[in-house]
């Protein structure tokens, strides 16, 4: 008797359709992604992915966030934070370049190179702009916001043209340090930012169907 219900287990299991894997997107950018300040729940790539399994999405969003790194530092560990089996990345880096005023020729060097890195590997990409701050003159601000869109052009991906919209310099939405979201900040950015994300699965569900 135990040796039928066993076979018939394992007839059914053979039988029934294999459950399908969740979606993997990596979230790879600094302090913004990896939640500096918050609890690991309250950080963007976790917000992200509850929001995205409400809606019904069967997905994994890991948190590739690193606190200080500029897009240089993303570069060099592309390869072992983006890992195998990864089907999307937000690109979400440039901030830390930015406050300490590294040379926009560099930052876009950097993240060019990710993103051809990311298309050799037929991985779908959202770029994630970021935005100068205005006390390092207009002409760096006008060569560093130009970094994104065009880099999106050249690459013919998606951009979210600025991660930080609707939170920035709204002093209720960071912490006491007026750079880093809170928890409500990171619901804004979530919230605002979901479209795009949307977008960006139904991309890589139908590229891994090519």
């Amino acid at each position: 008797m135990v040796a039928r219900l066993a076979l018939a287990c394992a007839l059914l299991a053979w039988l029934l359709p294999a459950a399908a894997e969740p979606l993997r997107i990596v979230a790879i950018g600094d302090s913004l992604i990896a939640g500096f300040g918050l609890a690991a729940n309250d950080a963007f790539p976790a917000r992200l992915e509850a929001a995205l399994k409400r809606k019904g999405f069967e997905v994994r969003v890991e948190n590739a966030g690193v606190t200080g790194d500029t897009a240089t530092a993303g570069l060099a560990r592309l390869q072992w934070s983006v890992p195998e089996g990864t089907a999307a990345v937000i690109l979400a880096l440039g901030a830390n370049d930015a406050l300490r005023g590294v040379k926009p020729a560099v930052t876009r060097a950097a993240l060019d190179a990710m993103l051809r890195r990311l298309k050799e590997r037929r991985i779908e990409v959202l770029l994630a702009g970021m935005r100068a701050p205005p006390n390092l003159g207009a002409d760096y601000g006008a060569a560093f916001d130009a970094i994104y869109p065009e880099l999106a052009r050249a690459h013919g991906i998606a951009l979210y043209p600025f991660l930080l919209d609707g939170v920035a310099a709204e002093t209720k939405l960071n912490q006491r340090d007026g750079i880093h979201p809170n928890a409500d900040g990171v619901a804004v950015i979530v919230e605002r930012i979901l479209p795009a994300v949307e977008a960006l699965i139904a991309r890589a569900r139908a590229r891994t169907q090519d």
